[in-house]
């Protein structure tokens, strides 16, 4: 949930801040520094021995000033060691657009390779293009990218730019000071903007805190040394979860506040501030009172609520509505429930606040919510600051208990929430006692991939028929999430391209995909699949994966070590039959089948292999669930007997069985 800014201001500035006039921008680095002749010599990392490259340095200069831009001048130099440090490092991509809420954009771009023998060749402004670079769930973000000229093991690059955000500033920004490399030094410099009555502060998040000093000019800097470089592991917490990051605020005073008194203070303005956002009017209190006439229980009357808010109200941030930018720019803000019902279209925001009032009116006692998100960070109730807290959902009190809503949130059904917030801890607003709740966490069997194929096998090895795969709760909510955004052809391009990660020699035609804007019905996936050499043919034998569904797939934990926790997002689970019609004239030759097997309440794995009465068709039935009892998160002592579990796994998907052609008769 988003409350729109035209409502109240943002929490997190329930401190009083007061503009002053703009300071003088920063100067941006104008000349390259000095090259060591021992960081040309250099053979190895000093902070990671191992590593294919290190930072030499990285420097960031902040220029805060609310009445223009907030502008970011780096300098990075890297020292490359090997040819996969070659690899990762020649390739630069500086992300710009919408981002993080704001426009960035990106100026100045300077490069040049440094050689072992000192010579230099600098990027030519003709080598730095835009390109349009595939981010995480579809997102697609702009980049101006270029690659380091003639690098090679031993060289040094180094490389400088701006990154513009427009109209922000320093108030409640994270400065990173890790990378995917280690850097020997990581120095920010800041001249905060000067406010009346607030000071600049600021909270170490994973690693030892490091303090501002002040230098000339205003300027206070904060350097970090020995920083290791972070690599991606499979299924680990968020990025910035494992980072060490700084967050830099403006408040009054310097003095970390006692936190429960904090949060209890919070909730109890947060609810004074915006109780007047969901009281119904008399229009409201109307349309409560129809669809909830005929109504027997509670939960048939949120549900009522619920879906009026859902399919009635235009979602504006919806991006299946096919409301383009300007036609965004040019609707009215809702300045309360009654004009979001009256227009029939709105924010996000807007319909959970119509849902609350709709609530309200027919007598439900509904609250705003503010919680966390866990697909971002780990919440820690203390550290008391209003950043890691946002207004997120609708709470209602029915029965005497607490249940969370979200309906202007994109195909969420009733009584789910985004996982990212939920088994989380929400703070229920109140004027006398904000109490916090735990979020439920949906349950594995609401969160279900099935899949069926109805295959044929040849003697040569091919496989191919139909295949249709269904997906419910989180699995379908994050693909219509990206989805959504996609043409027809882009969605089939889509899942081409990950069938063919899978199965390389993969031919898929006939694709049709269901249900992409519903926020009922599964999402639906339905294709004819072609696959050449699937089994393998020995002498008179044909050796065959029952488990199609998980063919070429690769074990989940490949790493022999781990430096972070597991984290899955959500439970889930799985339920695959793949039926196989055999050649003509062969038989299995065994019938084996992977052996179940399982982890208690977190987890349990049940195959099963057949053959009809006819001989004809192998019949390959699977089930999976991973996260009973919301076991979603463990610590990274578990990591060899998680990784020994999928291993287990992953072997028993990879089990093959053996069909014979018998001997010819003399």
């Amino acid at each position: 949930m988003r409350i729109p800014p035209s409502y109240f201001p943002r929490i997190a500035l329930f401190v009083c801040l007061l503009c002053l006039a703009p300071i003088s921008a920063l100067p941006v680095f104008e000349e390259w520094k000095p090259v060591d002749p021992a960081e040309l010599s250099l053979k190895s990392s000093t902070v990671e021995k191992e590593a294919d490259a290190e930072g030499l340095f990285w420097e960031v200069r902040i220029d805060d000033h609310p009445d223009g831009d907030l502008i970011f001048s780096h300098y990075i130099r890297v020292k490359v060691f090997t040819d996969r440090g070659r690899e990762s490092q020649s390739r630069i991509d500086l992300e710009y657009g919408k981002m993080y809420g704001t426009e960035i954009k990106i100026k100045d771009i300077a490069a040049r390779t440094i050689k072992p023998d000192g010579s230099i060749v600098e990027l030519k402004k003709e080598d730095i293009f835009e390109r349009t670079i595939a981010k995480a769930s579809g997102l697609k973000i702009q980049a101006r990218s270029f690659a380091m000229p003639a690098v090679e093991p031993g060289c040094i690059i180094e490389y400088r730019w701006r990154e513009v955000r427009v109209r922000s500033d320093a108030n409640y920004l994270r400065l990173q000071f890790q990378r995917d490399i280690p850097v020997r030094r990581v120095q920010y410099l800041v001249k905060p903007y000067q406010y009346e009555g607030a000071s600049f502060n600021s909270i170490t998040m994973h690693g030892t805190s490091t303090p501002w000093v002040k230098e000339k000019n205003g300027f206070y800097s904060t350097t970090m040394t020995n920083m290791p470089a972070v690599q991606e592991e499979a299924r680990m917490p968020p990025e910035d979860q494992v980072k060490t990051w700084m967050l830099v605020y403006y408040a009054a005073g310097d003095k970390q506040p006692e936190a429960e008194k904090y949060w209890s203070d919070v909730g109890k303005r947060f609810y004074e501030n915006t109780k007047q956002l969901i009281k119904p009017n008399d229009e409201v209190k109307s349309m409560a009172a129809q669809l909830v006439a005929d109504a027997k229980t509670e939960d048939d009357k949120l549900q009522r609520l619920f879906e009026f808010c859902r399919t009635k109200i235009k979602n504006v941030t919806n991006d299946a509505n096919g409301v383009t930018a300007e036609e965004r720019a040019k609707l009215k803000d809702n300045k309360n429930p009654s004009d979001t019902l009256k227009r029939g279209v709105g924010t996000g925001g807007d319909i959970d606040l119509l849902f609350a009032a709709l609530a309200t009116a027919a007598g439900f006692d509904a609250r705003i919510v503010l919680a966390p998100d866990r697909g971002d960070l780990f919440f820690n109730k203390q550290l008391p600051n209003v950043y890691f807290i946002d207004p997120r959902m609708i709470a209602v009190n029915a029965g005497g208990a607490w249940k969370f809503f979200n309906p202007g949130y994109n195909y969420l059904p009733f009584g789910m929430l985004r996982w990212q917030e939920e088994g989380e801890q929400a703070l229920i607003t109140d004027p006398k006692q904000p109490v916090w709740v735990d979020t439920p966490m949906t349950s594995h069997d609401k969160s279900k991939i099935k899949r069926r194929a109805k295959l044929k096998l040849t003697e040569d090895g091919t496989l191919e028929g139909e295949v249709r795969v269904e997906f419910t709760g989180h699995s379908a909510i994050i693909r219509k999430e990206t989805l959504d955004a996609m043409s027809e052809s882009e969605r089939e391009t889509d899942l081409k391209g990950d069938l063919k990660d899978q199965i390389s020699s993969a031919e898929i035609t006939n694709i049709k995909i269901e249900n992409v804007t519903d926020h009922e019905k599964p999402l639906i996936y339905s294709y004819d699949i072609r696959v050449p050499g699937y089994a393998q043919r020995t002498g008179k034998r044909l050796f065959v994966q029952p488990a199609f569904f998980q063919y070429g797939l690769k074990p989940l934990f490949s790493s022999a070590t781990r430096k972070h926790a597991i984290y899955f997002h959500y439970p889930w689970s799985e339920d695959d039959q793949v039926d196989i019609q055999v050649p003509a004239g062969y038989a299995l030759d065994n019938a084996d089948a992977p052996a179940p097997f399982g982890s208690g309440k977190i987890s349990e794995y049940k195959p099963s292999l057949a053959i009809t009465s006819d001989g004809k068709t192998l019949v390959y039935k699977r089930t999976f669930f991973f996260g009973g009892g919301a076991s979603v998160l463990f610590p990274v002592e578990t990591y060899q007997a998680m990784k020994a579990y999928f291993d287990q796994l992953h072997k028993q998907d990879s089990h093959s069985i053996a069909l014979k052609q018998p001997a010819a008769s003399n």
